[in-house]
Order: structure tokens, then C-alpha cells, then sequence
């Protein structure tokens, strides 16, 4: 199997699928080869990779298919302008090309009326006379053409003077007709054929030039301004008819717009509402009226493309700023959500005409989301440590007013809500409010960052419940932490609620928050099959990984209050130690008070633990499994604590008084007492087993060293478990200490309650 390093170097020049600094350039190098061949590819890739590598490839692959096609429409809009600018030079080369070749034809036309002229003189007499028949039947004709051009001036101008649209644009048709007739059959002289062409062209201005006034009035219907612009297409204005056209639709939007005011009534979402509705109908009705007059010649659709981003501008700025900038400053996203969300939805109606005005939109809109998604996330960090200052860490089911919960019933809240601390249900329900507005704006692509700002607020949190912690004020330093005021957990249930509001928080809450996020993607995606699929596998292992950042935090509050626990039971309020080796080596100066039973700093122990196991059952139902955790992992740190403290063991093995063989005993007895709780509270861990087998060796060997048999004097392994027994019996209350019958032991003495009560 390939390695990683090997896997990710077959990319394009050693790309690694998590490499940021390379350019998309320097990622697509290997698939801009000529010879490239995406079969082999494949195969020679894939040959030797496991499921989770193909994921990998996969996954890899679609994002820099993404990439490629983003950075390919940001070139796209980047250049448009450029490429507008050179389609309407190209269009007026052309017309310029059309007048010089009328230009050619007249001036072709006098050069051969005046060649004819000069051949008169070479015919032959007999030949003159049927020349002269034919002169005076081309002077007839044209003397009828000249008559025509007087009756045909006239009649353009009576049909102009009574705005006879149609029946001008069919006369200057007529006209035209015969002017090229005209000079083809030669039936008018050169400057007749000049007057017809100079009227023509002078009629056609004139006509042009009344159309375009009488558009732009204020009073003229869509009806009358498509007569119009068909009108100056027909006499070859197309440019100044499809602009007409724009600067209408134009002048109607800023007139509908004066109808609507962010202020007063129609304010915030209902102002982005009405005003996105509104300037993308009109592009709408603009797209149409200009495929429905000039088809779709590019010059006229680059045209319609550049006055269409244009008024998407203007309606971007105009919601920044009367409705999103504010709110995004104050860290209110669901506004600025709602309003980008509605604007984006109209906008999206316009690629099926063949219109993508996103992009311009998301470059105005981005940097406004992104600023509101930072500020809320600072706001519920702020939020959250104002009710942690207040908090008094008692479980209850959140309120029924909370957006979250709507209008359920009481029944269904507490079926379906967990029961936190006022302020983990304030941490809750902003995180639940924040991926349900993000989430519409998946085209923004901002999963990640809010994912990452809610870990940074559950960071931030789990530093409040630590710094609830008694003693752990001083001693925590969390990376990111904040100085904050919390109210401090003083009472054993209280700081298990503290791991509750964690626990549940990071198991359940955080998770279906995300899961807001990701099923949002999946509604709005409509890619192929082949992409869904690599989601839908992408997904679980995403959410995995989301839930072990999460539960590594709260592994940081449990192991801050096992250690805080810990601390209490092995160090007393002056500073002295509870688990002191004199508590071995006294005994066996003082054999005849001795009372077989564990010691106080382990009943002590089991009690402590006992009500923490309590406490845990009510509060982690359904969780059982980590209270089991906390149980063992507090057992473990008192233990590991006794097994790497380096004064006690150099006063047991080197120490002036030798561990005697009854103060081996009741070590012993101390470390099977710990084994038959935790085994019995099922929280005996097999590292646990074998911390205690090795300490109890250590000190085996330590009676060793002074020359004694530890195994002559230790009892029986039956002893040990019936006093434990017995011992877990009486500090439960099964047992009564005068109900209890004297356990011999190798010095006969009885079981009774030591330094008990």
C-alpha cells in the first residue's frame, strides 16, 4: 500500500490534497498535458489505494473542480468589460465598412455614366440613329424616375408630418428599392441617384431622431416604446435602439423604486424583499424584451450583460446600506441572512434566461456576512459568560419562548430537550439560531468558518465551567481563555452539572446544530449522482471528527475535576497530606490498637465516589457510559497520584523506619478495598488493575529489603476481600458495626470501623 507522502506526491508535482500555499495553477498542471489521459490516470492512482485514499482522491478532486470553475468565471467577469468594449468597435467598423462600399458604388456608377459618354463619338452614322432612339426613350424613363423622386420626397414628408410610422418605414423601404434598381438598370443620372440617396438617409435621421425624443417621455407605455425600437431597428439604428430600450426599462426601475423607503413601514427584510423583487423583474423584463427584438447577437447581449451587473450593483449597495451594514456590525445575522438569502433566491431566476448575476452579488454581500457571522459568534461568547457569572448550575429543561422550541407543547420539550444550566441553554440556543441562519447561504461556502467559530465559543465555554471548578481559578490556563467572572460550582452536583452541560452540548447539541448546516447543502445541491454519493460518504466522516474536537474539551473538564477531587482527598486545608507513608509505618509500632479496616483517606474515597455515582446516574441518562469514564478516571488519578509520588515511596523504601509486615498488611488491604468498589460500581479499568498490582509488588519488595518473608506474614486473599466486604457494607449502611462478627486475622484481631465515626 502506498504511503501518504507517496499518494499525495502522484498529484502534479508532489500536491499534497491538504497543501494551502499552492497556487490552483500549480494543482491543475497534471491535467493540462496534452497526453493526459484520465483512464490511465485512474488506474495508475488507484491500483494500490485503500477506501479511505479513493475517498481522499475523491474528495480532493471535487473541490479543485470547484475551484477551477470559480477562478474560470471570476476571468470571465474580469475581462467582460474588455470584451464589450471590442464587440462595439467591431460593430461600428462594420457599419463604417457598409458606407464606404455605397461610397464605392456611387463613384463606380459616375466613372462608368461618363466612360459611356465618351463612346458616342466613336459610333459608326448608321449606328447613330438607333442611338438616338434609344437616348430619347432613356430620357423618357428618367424624366418619369425624376418625377417619381418629387412625388416620393413629397409623400415622406406628408406620412412624417402625420406620424405614419409604418407607412414611412414602407415608403423608405420603396425608396431604397429603388435607388439600388436605379443604379443597376442606370435609369437615373448620377446626381438624381445622389438626391435619392441624401433623401433616404436625411428621412431615415429625421424619422430616428422623433422616435427617440418621443421615448423618452415619461408618459410612453411599453407598447409604444417596443413600436419604437422595432422602428429604429428597421432603419438600421439596431445600437442606438437596443440602448433606447435599456434606458427605458431603466427609468422605470428608479421611478418604482422611489415607491419604496427602507424607513417607516418597509424596513430591514421587507425593504430587501420588495426592492430585490422589483430590480429583478426588471432585468427580468429587460432580458426578454431584448431576445424578443434583437435575438441574441452577441454586441447586443454584451450590452444587456453589462447593464444588467450594473443594476445589480447599485441594488447591492443600496441593501449594505440601508438594511445589512448596521446589523452585521452588531452581530444580528439573521437579518443580514434573510435579506442576502432573499436577494440571491430572485437572482437565481435569472439563469434560466441565461443570466448569473450571483457572483456580483456574493462580492458585495461576502464581506457583510462574513463580518455579521464574527460579531455573533463574539456576541454569544460575551452572552454566554454574562448568565455563566450567574449561573446556578441546577439542571432544568429549557424555557418554551426560545425560537428553537416554537410553539411545542410541554410534553414535547421535555421528550425532546435535555436539561442544562441557564447558561449552557443560552449557549445552546444561539449556536442552534446561528447554523439556522447560515445555513440558507450555502452558496457563500460558509460551513467551515462557522463550525470553527462555534468551536471557538465551546472552547470558551468549556474555560468558564473549569474556572467554575473550585481551585481551579488559579491553575487553568486554557489556550484562547478570557478572564471572566463565573459564579463557582461550591457543591458536588453542581460540578457534575458542569460535565453535563459539556457532555450534552458536544454529544448531542453541537452535532444537530452542524447537521443544520450540512442537510441545508444536500437541499440545495443539484449536482449528479456521483457527487451526492461522494457527500453522503464525505459527511459521517466529517461529523466524526467534529465529536472528537468536541469531546477532547470536554476530556479537558473532566480531567480538570478529577483532578480537583483529587487534590481534596489527598491534601488537607493547611497543606498537609492525607496519603502520608506514616499511615504504613506507625502500625507496627502500635500492633495491639490496631483495627483491621481500610484507611480514612480511602473510605473517604469510596464515600466521594459513591455520591458522585449518585449524582451521575440522574444526570447522564442515556449516557451512562461516561459517568462510568469519570468514575474510573477519578480512581485512576488518585492512584497514579500514590504511584508517582516520589517522597512517599522513598520514605517507605529508604526511609530510617523499614515498612513492617503490618503495615504491609493493611497497604494491601487498602489497594484490594479500592479493587472491590470500583469493581463492584463497575469502574475497575484494566489500567487501574495493573497500576495497583505494581504498587502493591513495590511494597512487597520494600518489606523484602529488611530481611522479612512478606508472604509468611500476609493473609489470605480471602481475608482481604471479606474485610473490604464487610467495610463497603458499614460506609453503605448494610451492615451495622455491632451486627458484625470478629474476622480472624494472622494477629487476631477484629473488624471493626477504623478512625470511623
Amino acid at each position: 500500500m502506498m504511503d501518504r507522502g507517496s499518494f499525495s506526491s502522484s498529484i502534479g508535482d508532489s500536491i499534497d490534497f491538504d497543501e494551502k500555499d499552492l497556487s490552483l495553477s500549480d494543482k491543475l498542471k497534471v491535467f493540462k498535458s496534452s497526453a493526459f489521459d484520465p483512464d490511465s490516470y485512474v488506474t495508475n492512482r488507484c491500483r494500490h489505494m485503500s477506501e479511505k485514499e479513493i475517498r481522499h482522491l475523491c474528495k480532493y478532486l471535487t473541490d479543485l473542480s470547484k475551484a477551477s470553475a470559480e477562478e474560470m468565471r471570476k476571468s470571465v467577469y474580469a475581462n467582460y468589460a474588455a470584451f464589450i468594449r471590442t464587440s462595439r468597435e467591431i460593430s461600428n467598423l462594420e457599419g463604417q465598412l457598409i458606407a464606404l462600399r455605397n461610397l464605392l458604388s456611387t463613384r463606380a456608377a459616375i466613372v462608368h455614366g461618363l466612360a459611356e459618354g465618351i463612346n458616342i463619338d466613336s459610333l459608326s452614322s448608321s449606328e447613330g440613329s438607333t442611338q438616338d432612339d434609344r437616348s430619347n426613350q432613356c430620357n423618357s424613363d428618367t424624366i418619369n424616375t425624376e418625377s417619381w423622386l418629387g412625388q416620393f420626397v413629397e409623400k415622406l414628408e406628408v406620412l412624417l408630418a402625420e406620424r405614419r410610422v409604418d407607412e414611412v418605414l414602407d415608403v423608405l423601404d420603396e425608396g431604397e428599392h429603388m435607388a439600388n434598381d436605379a443604379r443597376s438598370k442606370q435609369t437615373l443620372t448620377p446626381p438624381a441617384l445622389l438626391s435619392l440617396q441624401k433623401v433616404i438617409t436625411e428621412q431615415k435621421q429625421k424619422l430616428a431622431a422623433e422616435l427617440a425624443e418621443a421615448s423618452f417621455q415619461s408618459s410612453v407605455s411599453a407598447a409604444e416604446l417596443r413600436f419604437a425600437v422595432r422602428a429604429l431597428k428597421r432603419l438600421g439604428d439596431g445600437p442606438r435602439a437596443h440602448t433606447l430600450m435599456l434606458s427605458y426599462h431603466q427609468q422605470n426601475l428608479h421611478g418604482n423604486m422611489q415607491g419604496i423607503r427602507p424607513s417607516g413601514t418597509s424596513h430591514g427584510v421587507a425593504y430587501s424583499a420588495g426592492l430585490s423583487q422589483l430590480v429583478f423583474s426588471t432585468i427580468a423584463q429587460a432580458t426578454s424584451d431584448s431576445l424578443a427584438l434583437f435575438d441574441d447577437e452577441p454586441s447586443y447581449s454584451s450590452e444587456l450583460v453589462t447593464w444588467a451587473v450594473n443594476q445589480t450593483q447599485n441594488f447591492s449597495h443600496l441593501i449594505k446600506r440601508f438594511v445589512i451594514a448596521s446589523p452585521a456590525a452588531s452581530g444580528c445575522l439573521r437579518p443580514v441572512a434573510e435579506s442576502v438569502h432573499i436577494s440571491l433566491g430572485h437572482c437565481s431566476l435569472l439563469e434560466a434566461r441565461g443570466l448569473t448575476l450571483s457572483p456580483v452579488l456574493l462580492k458585495i454581500f461576502r464581506p457583510c456576512v462574513e463580518q455579521a457571522l464574527y460579531a455573533n459568534i463574539k456576541r454569544i461568547e460575551q452572552c454566554t459568560a454574562a448568565h455563566a457569572a450567574a449561573d446556578d448550575w441546577s439542571p432544568t429543561y429549557p424555557p418554551t419562548g426560545s425560537r428553537s422550541l416554537g410553539t411545542a407543547s410541554l410534553a414535547g420539550v421535555i421528550a425532546s430537550q435535555p436539561k442544562l444550566s441557564s447558561s449552557a441553554h443560552r449557549f445552546n440556543t444561539m449556536v442552534q439560531e446561528l447554523c439556522e441562519d447560515i445555513s440558507p447561504l450555502e452558496i457563500l461556502q460558509l460551513s467551515e468558518q462557522t463550525l470553527e467559530g462555534v468551536m471557538q465559543v465551546f472552547n470558551a465555554y468549556i474555560g468558564m465551567l473549569i474556572k467554575a471548578l473550585p481551585g481551579s481559578v488559579d491553575n487553568e490556563n486554557l489556550e484562547g481563555s478570557v478572564n471572566r467572572i463565573v459564579r463557582m460550582a461550591e457543591t458536588e452536583p453542581e460540578q457534575i452539572s458542569l460535565l453535563a452541560n459539556a457532555l450534552l452540548l458536544a454529544d448531542e447539541l453541537i452535532p444537530r446544530a452542524a447537521a443544520k448546516l450540512s442537510s441545508s447543502q444536500q437541499s440545495n445541491k443539484t449536482d449528479d449522482t456521483s457527487k451526492r454519493s461522494t457527500d453522503r460518504q464525505s459527511r459521517p466522516v466529517e461529523q466524526r471528527e467534529l465529536k472528537r474536537r468536541l469531546q477532547r474539551l470536554v476530556d479537558q473538564l473532566r480531567d480538570s475535576f478529577c483532578r480537583q477531587h483529587a487534590l481534596e482527598l489527598i491534601f488537607l486545608e493547611d497543606g498537609g497530606v492525607r496519603l502520608s507513608p506514616d499511615m504504613y509505618l506507625n502500625i507496627d509500632g502500635n500492633p495491639e490498637e490496631i483495627e483491621w479496616f481500610p484507611s480514612p483517606v480511602y473510605q473517604e474515597m469510596f464515600g466521594k465516589l459513591t455520591r458522585i455515582a449518585s449524582v451521575a446516574s440522574d444526570m447522564f441518562v442515556g449516557r451512562e457510559r461516561f459517568a462510568t469514564i469519570l468514575l474510573m478516571r477519578l480512581t485512576e488519578t488518585i492512584i497514579l497520584w500514590l504511584s508517582e509520588d516520589q517522597n512517599f515511596w522513598e520514605e517507605i523504601e529508604q526511609g530510617p523506619r523499614p515498612l513492617g509486615p503490618l503495615g504491609l498488611q493493611q497497604f494491601y488491604l487498602d489497594m484490594e478495598f479500592v479493587i472491590l468498589f470500583a469493581s463492584q460500581g463497575r469502574y475497575l479499568s484494566r489500567n487501574l488493575q495493573q497500576v495497583i498490582k505494581n504498587i502493591i509488588g513495590r511494597a512487597i519488595e520494600a518489606v523484602a529489603e529488611s530481611k522479612i518473608d512478606p508472604y509468611s506474614v500476609l493473609p489470605e486473599d480471602d481475608w482481604f476481600a471479606e474485610v473490604a466486604q464487610i467495610a463497603i457494607d458499614m460506609l453503605t449502611g448494610k451492615t451495622q458495626i455491632g451486627n458484625v462478627e470478629n474476622v480472624s486475622s494472622p494477629t487476631s484481631s477484629s473488624v471493626l470501623s477504623h478512625g470511623s465515626n
